[in-house]
């Protein structure tokens, strides 16, 4: 493929999704892509393939980006080789060679200078009628451990972004020449918040700033697992720290119950919502202690952010993704994590120094931002426009 003429616009499919760790790198990744390319005069078309039905499909609508539509299946892993063969799966995989046909049809009318592909399973037929339609494919992990979609794409790839220098030794041989350590992209507007501006919007005036502030997160849907044990820990937290505790809507109306005879002066230093909108980057510019899953998203921004952490992994995540993730920044002294059965007593010692020493916090926040990459949008960027003459 030509070097791409500065003069005219370039134009980029991007694919992925089904979970948000997937779609929102890809979106953070199509702004700085358009931005970059605005300051030069030049305009970027983009087109984003997916599935229907799937998170991508209304992101793409809110942002604005036309989307098409392809067909793909899933893959339901199983320790037991016999149960990878069940008619569920072998229905999907059936759909895998209409998804790659469909993408083919897709890639040769639009002609995209390049491709990129952030995970997820429709990723798979995309990338493979990308390689097939000889454009450029450049492919990006999120987590620790690729994914079973980039995996599968890796060897095909033109180019492989990866979030961690971790992932590379991971990588098959023949893809590791190829690959560069970019990071995960993190939305500007989460490093751009202000402590004072979430006191203010969210009413924290009983806070006492004195005492370090926690923030709880389950993720947007909240984690019955972590509302759990912090519930049964809120009367010795809330006499060593302010939290947020933010649980998930379907949790709210239980915890507002149990909480609701909380002593006057911890329940001043109490908030719990069921979400945290705009007021995110605010929210975590406050806090001091995140207790959370370790998401590959959450992993981006508490490193980028330099946070110190308490990571109570998803053990259903795919591939025990969260688990490998956590262990990485635990292994640098970055975070504390608990791993198996989480109770209680087992999140109060976690904590129990971090609240009571602040040397010991900042020491971990700089472990923790030492590993971050704030500049991953950009960095991944370089490699999209890297990859366009490649081929």
């Amino acid at each position: 493929m030509d070097t791409l003429d500065p003069n005219r616009t370039l134009r980029l499919i991007v694919t992925g999704g089904g979970t948000g760790g997937h779609t929102y790198p890809a979106l953070t990744a199509v702004r700085t892509l358009h931005a970059r390319l605005s300051t030069s005069g030049r305009t970027l078309e983009t087109l984003w393939v997916g599935t229907a039905d799937g998170l991508e499909a209304r992101v793409a609508a809110a942002e604005g980006i036309p989307f098409a539509p392809v067909a793909t299946g899933k893959l339901r892993r199983s320790g037991n080789p016999l149960k990878l063969m069940s008619p569920a799966n072998m229905k999907d995989m059936g759909r895998v060679p209409l998804g790659v046909v469909q993408a083919r049809s897709v890639i040769s009318h639009f002609r995209p200078d390049v491709v990129l592909a952030t995970g997820g399973y429709v990723a798979v037929p995309v990338g493979l009628a990308a390689r097939l339609c000889r454009h450029p494919l450049v492919v990006h992990e999120q987590t620790v451990r690729l994914g079973l979609a980039n995996r599968t794409l890796a060897p095909r790839a033109t180019r492989i972004a990866v979030s961690s220098e971790s992932t590379l030794p991971l990588l098959p041989e023949s893809a590791r020449a190829h690959a560069v350590v970019t990071g995960n992209p993190v939305r500007p507007e989460v490093l751009e918040g202000q402590a004072n501006r979430a006191i203010t919007a969210l009413g924290l005036h009983g806070f006492d700033r004195a005492l370090p502030t926690v923030y709880v997160t389950g993720g947007a849907q909240g984690s019955q697992q972590i509302n759990t044990v912090v519930r049964a820990l809120l009367p010795w937290l809330l006499t060593r720290a302010n939290v947020i505790h933010q649980c998930g809507t379907a949790n709210l109306t239980d915890l507002r119950r149990e909480t609701a005879h909380l002593p006057p002066i911890a329940a001043a230093r109490y908030l719990l919502t069921d979400f945290i909108g705009p007021e995110l980057p605010d929210v975590l510019a406050l806090a001091d202690v995140v207790v959370s899953r370790s998401g590959a998203g959450t992993i981006a921004e508490l490193t980028a952010l330099g946070k110190a952490a308490v990571f109570i992994p998803l053990a259903s995540s795919a591939g025990n993704e969260q688990a490998h993730n956590a262990r990485h920044l635990v292994d640098a002294d970055a975070a504390v994590a608990l791993f198996g059965e989480v109770t209680p007593g087992a999140l109060q010692e976690a904590m129990t120094q971090l609240l009571a020493d602040p040397v010991l916090r900042k020491d971990m926040a700089s472990r923790a931002r030492a590993l971050g990459r704030p500049d991953a949008a950009d960095r991944l960027v370089d490699v999209l426009l890297s990859a366009i003459s490649y081929v």
